[in-house]
C-alpha cells in the first residue's frame, strides 16, 4: 500500500499569518496520508464529556455481553455443563473488574473537580494576601522554580490559577503512568487498555485547553514555558514540545512495527516538520514586525504610546501562534495513536509520560548538584 506524505511548502510570499490559515487544512491533510483516524472515534478534543461517555458506552456493552452470556449457563445438567461454565465465570469476573475500574475512574474525576474547587478558594485567599504584600512594596515573581523574574507590582490571577491547575495535572499524569505500566505488565485486555489510552489522550487535551486560556492572560508566560522545569524549557518550541522531535524520541520505544506502520510514522513526522517550519517562519516575521513597531520612528523620544498601541494589536497574532502550535501537537498525538495497535498506543503514552518525568528529574538533579566553593 503506497502512502505519500502531505506537503507543506511555505510560499516565498507568505504573509505573517499565512501559516495559521494553512493549519486549518492539516487535519484533512493527515487523513490524506492513508492513515485511518481511529482516534477520532476514541476522543473528541474540547469535549470534556467524551471520555466519560466512552467509559459508559464500554460499560453498557460489557453489561449486555454479560447478560447474553449468562443466559446460556443456566441450569447445567451434567458434569460436562459444569465444566463448560468455568470459562464463562472467568469472563464474567473480568467484566466485573472492568466495570469496577470504570467506576473508580469516575470517582477520581469527581475528586479532581472537588480539588479544583478547593484550590479556587485558596487562590482567592492567596490573591488577597499578595495584594496586601504588593501594597507594602513587595515584588511578586511567578514560576515553579526560584530565581525567575516576574512582573514587579502586578499579580495575574489567571496565571496563578493555571499554575495550580498544572500542578494537579502533573499529579494526575503520574497516576496515569502508574496505571498504564501496571496494565501492560499484567497483560490486561484490549478493552481495559483502550479506556486507559482514551483517558491519556483526554488528559493531554485538557492541558492544551488550559494553555489556551493562560495564553490570553499572558502569552509571553506560555511562550517561555515559565511553568516548566529548566530541562523541559531547553527543548521548548512555541510553548511546548516539537512534535517531529518527539516522534524521533518515541519511535524506538514502539518497535517492532510493521513496514506500513514505519512508513506511516515517517510520513507523519515529515508532515509535522513541514508544519513546524511554516509556523517558525511566521513567528520570525512577527518578531521582525513587532521589533520595528516598538522602535517606531526614533528612539529616545518621551512619547511612545502610539507604538505600544500598534504593538498590542500585533501581539494578538502571537496568541494564535501558541494555539496553532498546540493544535499541531494534539493532531500529531492522535494520528500517531491511530497508526498503532491499542497495546502499542498504551506503550507510546507510557513512554511519553516517562520521558517528561525524566526531564523534570534531570532539572531537579541539576539544581541540587554539588557546587565547588567560590
Amino acid at each position: 500500500m503506497n502512502s505519500t506524505s502531505t506537503q507543506f511548502v511555505p510560499s516565498g510570499r507568505m504573509g505573517m499569518y499565512e501559516p495559521i490559515h494553512q493549519m486549518g487544512m492539516w487535519g484533512e491533510s493527515f487523513r490524506g496520508n492513508g492513515i485511518q483516524n481511529a482516534s477520532a472515534s476514541m476522543f473528541i478534543p474540547g469535549n470534556p464529556n467524551s471520555t466519560h461517555s466512552i467509559i459508559l458506552a464500554a460499560e453498557t456493552k460489557l453489561d449486555t455481553q454479560s447478560e447474553d452470556t449468562s443466559q446460556g449457563t443456566l441450569g447445567p445438567s451434567s458434569k460436562y455443563d459444569q465444566e463448560a461454565t468455568k470459562p464463562i465465570d472467568k469472563v464474567q469476573r473480568r467484566l466485573k473488574q472492568n466495570r469496577e475500574a470504570a467506576r473508580k475512574s469516575r470517582l477520581r474525576k469527581k475528586a479532581y473537580v472537588q480539588q479544583l474547587e478547593s484550590s479556587r478558594l485558596k487562590l482567592i485567599q492567596l490573591e488577597q494576601e499578595l495584594e496586601r504584600a504588593r501594597q507594602q512594596g513587595v515584588y511578586v515573581s511567578s514560576g515553579i522554580e526560584t530565581g525567575q523574574l516576574g512582573y514587579p507590582g502586578t499579580i495575574n490571577s489567571g496565571i496563578a490559577t493555571f499554575e495550580l491547575e498544572y500542578g494537579h495535572w502533573v499529579e494526575e499524569q503520574n497516576r496515569n503512568i502508574i496505571e498504564l505500566r501496571s496494565a501492560l505488565n499484567s497483560h490486561r485486555s484490549d478493552v481495559e487498555l483502550r479506556i486507559l489510552v482514551e483517558n491519556g489522550i483526554g488528559h493531554y487535551s485538557e492541558l492544551f485547553r488550559m494553555k489556551a486560556t493562560a495564553a490570553k492572560d499572558d502569552v509571553f508566560y506560555v511562550m517561555c514555558g515559565m511553568w516548566r522545569t529548566s530541562a523541559e524549557r531547553f527543548f521548548l518550541w512555541i510553548g511546548g514540545f516539537r512534535p517531529s522531535e518527539l516522534l524521533k524520541v518515541l519511535g524506538p520505544q514502539l518497535e517492532p512495527l510493521t513496514e506500513q506502520q514505519v512508513l506511516n510514522v515517517c510520513n507523519l513526522r515529515q508532515s509535522c516538520q513541514q508544519a513546524e517550519d511554516a509556523l517558525s517562519q511566521g513567528m520570525e516575521k512577527l518578531q521582525q514586525t513587532l521589533a520595528m513597531t516598538v522602535a517606531g520612528d526614533r528612539l529616545g523620544e518621551a512619547s511612545h504610546m502610539p507604538q505600544m498601541d500598534t504593538a498590542m494589536e500585533k501581539l494578538e497574532g502571537l496568541v494564535r501562534f501558541v494555539q496553532q502550535a498546540d493544535h499541531l501537537r494534539q493532531t500529531a498525538l492522535q494520528q500517531m495513536l491511530s497508526i498503532l495497535t491499542i497495546r502499542q498506543a498504551a506503550r507510546g503514552l507510557l513512554s511519553l509520560g516517562e520521558y517528561f518525568q525524566r526531564l523534570r528529574a534531570l532539572s531537579s538533579v541539576w539544581l541540587n548538584r554539588p557546587r565547588e566553593p567560590a
